[in-house]
């Protein structure tokens, strides 16, 4: 899920970088853009996976058009923020995969 997402918002991001100069969509739009990269490769997941469904959110209200796209892109973006950056990712390499064990329960006699 993280490398589709990421794949999909760098190819947007960057086609609406070359489209019509507009200063405040080009920033949000390089921001986005920054994100989804640190997404593609797990770096700083959550933080990446927030700022893109902000930005997205942004887009679904401030661009005119179908506002939907953009809500179901940020709700990826939070779930991934959420879920994390997974055993193939930067902060796995850098931090070691997580892994919490619930101990059994005891069962009252």
């Amino acid at each position: 899920m993280r490398l589709i997402l990421g794949i999909f918002l760098v190819y947007r991001g960057i086609e609406a970088l070359q489209g019509r100069p507009s200063s405040g969509h080009h920033v949000v739009c390089a921001i986005a853009v920054i994100a989804a990269l640190f997404l593609l490769v797990g770096f700083r997941t959550s933080l990446a996976g927030f700022v893109l469904a902000a930005t997205e959110v942004w887009m679904a209200v401030a661009l005119p058009g179908d506002p939907w796209v953009h809500l179901l892109l940020g709700s990826l973006a939070a779930a991934l923020a959420m879920i994390g950056p997974g055993a193939w990712s930067v902060d796995a390499y850098l931090s070691g995969w997580k892994r919490i064990e619930v101990p059994p329960s005891k069962e009252s006699n």
